[in-house]
């Protein structure tokens, strides 16, 4: 049985429990490179083999399962699994030599930097859809920046794309969104060394030119945190209308 275990964003203990125990009762563990802080490793055992994948091909990665499978193996990611992290590949191939697999979801970048700066995807009036995505530079986008960004209405989380602030700016003047739209960078959200820069789409590229590893980008109306109409779940209105509707049964 393979175990593919989400770390979560960086902190160790947002790791879920599922994870943690799995690390803990791991054999062998394969990890994504420096994406991982050591301190999530903390949990596994002494006697546990620990490998790092940064400098393995997929034919090493494949060659290592391989050898180990019959023993207790997490194969650990950054994050969640289901996002940007190669799982797809590795499970066609484990699938081709019939190994039991099992993946276990975790918490994304994009909820820990959306915890570190305190805002909702979510406004109502303003934004009820998450687009999670990268802009297009080296790594091609079957979804042009162009149709990203034509849903207005939505909030944007861009992965993997810190030095493509320019382009993602000069996109957005095209479609007519106004220079004071906000974009905000959480660098290596929930890391101890974590990092939070508040800007507009105008402004943020100086502030965040320094940077060179992990980074996501939230742009979009969403940051303002500004309601246009109310909830149903807390308006004192419709709690009345309900109450009414109730009684009227």
């Amino acid at each position: 049985m393979i175990k593919f275990i989400s770390a979560g964003p960086g902190d160790p203990e947002l790791i879920t429990v599922k994870g943690m125990k799995a690390l803990q009762e791991a054999d062998v563990v394969l990890y994504t490179g420096s994406l991982i802080p050591k301190e999530v490793l903390s949990w596994c055992r002494d006697e546990c083999l620990i490998e790092n994948s940064a400098d393995m091909s997929y034919e090493d990665i494949f060659a290592f399962i391989e050898k180990h499978h019959t023993k207790r193996f997490v194969r650990l990611h950054t994050g969640d699994a289901s996002l940007f992290s190669t799982v797809a590949k590795q499970v066609e191939f484990l699938e081709s030599k019939g190994i039991e697999y099992e993946v276990v979801p975790g918490v994304t970048a994009a909820f820990a930097a959306a915890a570190s700066v305190g805002v909702e995807y979510t406004i109502p009036g303003v934004s009820q859809t998450l687009i999670i995505s990268r802009v297009e530079g080296r790594t091609p986008n079957p979804e042009k920046l162009e149709q990203l960004l034509s849903n207005r209405h939505s909030s944007f989380a861009f992965y993997l794309s810190i030095g493509l602030i320019k382009k993602l700016r000069e996109t957005a003047y095209e479609l007519g969104y106004a220079k004071e739209t906000p974009c905000w960078v959480v660098e290596r959200a929930s890391w101890g060394d974590e990092q939070i820069y508040k800007a507009t789409i105008d402004t943020i590229e100086d502030k965040v030119a320094h940077i060179k590893g992990v980074a996501l980008i939230l742009f979009g109306e969403f940051l303002n945190q500004k309601a246009t109409v109310e909830s149903h779940l807390y308006a004192k209105k419709y709690k009345e209308e309900g109450e009414r509707k109730s009684k009227a049964l």
